[in-house]
């Protein structure tokens, strides 16, 4: 059995320290990625929601990468909102562009009442390509 590897983007952020938890989890040919926030380099929130929106997504393409995965190796993803009804065309705007065409990754999205002063949040499983 293959042991469990963490994986980090070379630009850390303070939320993995505060917290306790690694950025991605890589074990066999999959990649779980932890949650992604749209955090600042000291892990506050980006007040600006579709900002917020975008950091979250380049801090998962920073964690993709250090795993040598791209958006095209994500199979599944679970986003998490505190407004979803609101949010959700800002959301879908910054999801085109990331997939921006078939196939594309199972999708569950979760409203939330609760995100650590955050109001988005993304989760990803990727298979690593074979080098």
């Amino acid at each position: 059995m293959t042991k469990p590897e963490p994986v980090f983007p070379a630009d850390r952020h303070a939320l993995y320290e505060k917290h306790g938890y690694s950025a991605a989890i890589r074990s066999g040919d999959l990649l779980f990625v932890s949650g992604q926030v749209g955090s600042r380099a000291d892990g506050s929130a980006e007040p600006d929601f579709a900002a917020q929106v975008r950091r979250a997504f380049a801090h998962l393409e920073a964690v993709l990468q250090a795993a040598g995965c791209t958006f095209d190796d994500i199979l599944d993803v679970t986003t998490f909102h505190t407004d979803p009804e609101n949010q959700f065309p800002t959301v879908m705007e910054v999801k085109r562009e990331a997939f921006p065409q078939a196939p594309y990754p199972n999708w569950t999205a979760v409203g939330v009442n609760w995100l650590s002063g955050f109001d988005f949040e993304i989760k990803v499983i990727a298979r690593i390509p074979v080098a």
